[in-house]
């Protein structure tokens, strides 16, 4: 089990630079609950709509990559001792590139711009690009390599490979392939950034904080090992098999019989993780651990939907098949895991980071907030429970467009106000301690 002892801040960069990925996940997250609220019904019409599509993007761009971005950024130097090239001037450019991309990306998607969807083109490739070049050297550099790094090193090829089909469609130069054959190549773009860049760094994220955060045993060994390499083999053969039926080269059955062999792979996962949970060593109550209950419980219902829409599909007809699974898999999967990985992660970096300046300085007297004070149970809980009656109003709204879709997008707004607060507050607590120990610096300087 990995314990604090065992990391190190020497190479990791300011906590600056994570943070800023972090702050800006509930901002995506306040963007897509207003579209919900202002149009409503309409974005639960088709997957194919523009806004349905901005309303996607601003959830797995905006939210599920920017805190994964931020994350690997931090773990990376101090999990795995390689420092990432030039962090803090990497962070900051990939950061604001990323964050204006994805913005203009769904304006271009509402708006038809041509402009703005160029920009948003240039800005997502070179900003996404960068951030690729260096974690790719910095996971190159690891000496020892552990499964989570390997796990880490996969995820990293399924986020270029999903840019790369990203910026593939969004660049017209498909329009005269057909409909049909756009829409197979969507869902392989929307499979490698789903299960390929967010499942796969999420497993390999897992193996560390898991067990450190919630103090359950390790995972087993067979798993870390052939678990993430073996999704992502399958993840190639299948899109390989997509883009074959897509341009009738072989049946269209072939592919999904290759899901069928991924999709145990996911579940297996999300079995061994609630299994873990039920055996932690600390028992009392913990909403990290609860939100990733919801996670687990989220990826064993969205394989059984589609399970169940291949076995059955005729029964599985129409749009809100899509749109079920959409919200099950990122909005119950992705962003309840996200959540409760900001509530472990944020206060244990700044209570970390302060702890070791406070030790190097020498000062007793400058008082460190443990990390129940960063962000308080109270606090969390609430957010926790407007979370889980967004979830709940969205997969209603699915079934119920003109009910609930309105209502929905108020929630999914307030739970992220609540998000965003709970982070500003742990953010500026951490800088209040700072400040102090560098006073008792200055102090110290002047006697």
């Amino acid at each position: 089990m990995l314990n604090p002892a065992s990391l190190s801040l020497d190479q990791a960069p300011p906590i600056s630079i994570p943070f800023r990925f972090f702050i800006t996940a509930p901002l995506f997250g306040l963007a897509a609950g207003l579209l919900l609220v202002i149009y409503g019904p309409s974005l639960f019409l088709t997957r194919w709509s523009p806004m349905t599509l901005g309303l996607t993007h601003l959830l797995t761009l905006g939210m599920l990559a920017m805190v994964m971005c931020g994350a690997l950024l931090q773990m990376l130097p101090v999990i795995a001792g390689s420092p990432v090239p030039a962090v803090v001037a990497v962070g900051t450019v990939s950061h604001l590139l990323i964050t204006a991309g994805t913005g203009l990306l769904v304006v271009a998607f509402m708006t038809g711009n041509a402009t703005a969807n160029l920009l948003a083109l240039i800005m997502l490739g070179s900003g996404i690009g960068l951030f690729f070049i260096v974690i790719a050297i910095a996971l190159w550099r690891v000496k020892t390599v552990t499964h989570t790094i390997t796990a880490m090193r996969v995820a990293l090829a399924a986020f270029l490979i999903t840019l790369l089909f990203g910026l593939l469609l969004a660049s017209g130069f498909l329009s005269s392939v057909g409909f049909g054959h756009i829409a197979q190549l969507v869902n392989v773009h929307l499979g490698w950034g789903v299960l390929g860049w967010i499942g796969l760094l999420l497993i390999g994220l897992s193996y560390q904080v898991v067990p450190m955060f919630q103090v359950t045993p390790e995972y087993p060994e067979r798993m870390r090992r052939f678990l993430a390499p073996g999704l992502f083999t399958l993840l190639l053969v299948w899109s390989v098999l997509m883009l074959a039926a897509a341009f009738n080269l072989i049946g269209s059955v072939v592919p999904v019989l290759i899901m069928f062999l991924l999709m145990p792979g996911f579940i297996f996962y999300a079995v061994i993780t609630l299994r873990l949970q039920r055996q932690r060593k600390r028992r009392v109550p913990d909403i990290t651990m609860q939100f990733w209950r919801i996670g687990m419980l989220a990826i064993l219902s969205g394989a059984a939907i589609w399970g169940f829409g291949r076995l059955f599909s005729a029964l599985a007809t129409g749009p809100q098949f899509d749109l079920l699974l959409g919200v099950v898999l990122i909005v119950g999967a992705g962003l309840s895991v996200v959540n409760g990985m900001l509530y472990k992660i944020v206060p244990f970096l700044s209570w970390f980071h302060l702890q070791n300046r406070q030790l190097s300085l020498m000062c007793m007297t400058v008082q460190v907030p443990n990390m129940k004070e960063f962000i308080t149970d109270k606090s969390s809980r609430l957010q926790f429970k407007v979370y889980l009656v967004s979830l709940v109003l969205l997969l209603a709204a699915v079934i119920k467009p003109a009910w609930f879709a309105h209502i929905a997008g108020i929630v999914f707004m307030f739970s992220n106000l609540l998000l965003l607060k709970n982070l500003s507050m742990a953010m500026i607590r951490y800088r209040k301690t700072n400040q102090a120990l560098l006073a008792y610096v200055v102090d110290s300087e002047v006697k």
